[in-house]
């Protein structure tokens, strides 16, 4: 089975994501950082559920309709690249 891994600029877009709705809506944040978590954990067993990616040799999980994770597999993991917000301009 493939490893999962966390890009810094991933964990660093999951936590400014977390931080701005959690001064609004607390449980909803948390709501949606499990979605993210339990999104990526099930990625290694199936990377190739989600659809390809707008960058090549990326993919793009939507785990919640305004929140997209943007990873890539390789070889021997499955990494998370990026977390986006749906109507950003990406890439």
């Amino acid at each position: 089975m493939l490893t999962l891994v966390w890009r810094n600029s991933a964990r660093d877009d999951a936590e400014q994501i977390f931080t701005y709705i959690a001064k609004r809506d607390r449980p909803a944040a948390l709501r949606l950082l499990d979605a993210m978590e339990a999104c990526a954990e099930r990625l290694p067993e199936h990377p190739y559920l989600y659809r390809p990616g707008r960058v090549a040799g990326t993919r793009e999980a939507v785990v919640h309709p305004n929140y997209i994770l943007i990873y890539r597999v390789t070889a021997d993991s499955v990494e998370i690249v990026n977390v986006v917000h749906a109507r950003q301009r990406y890439p």
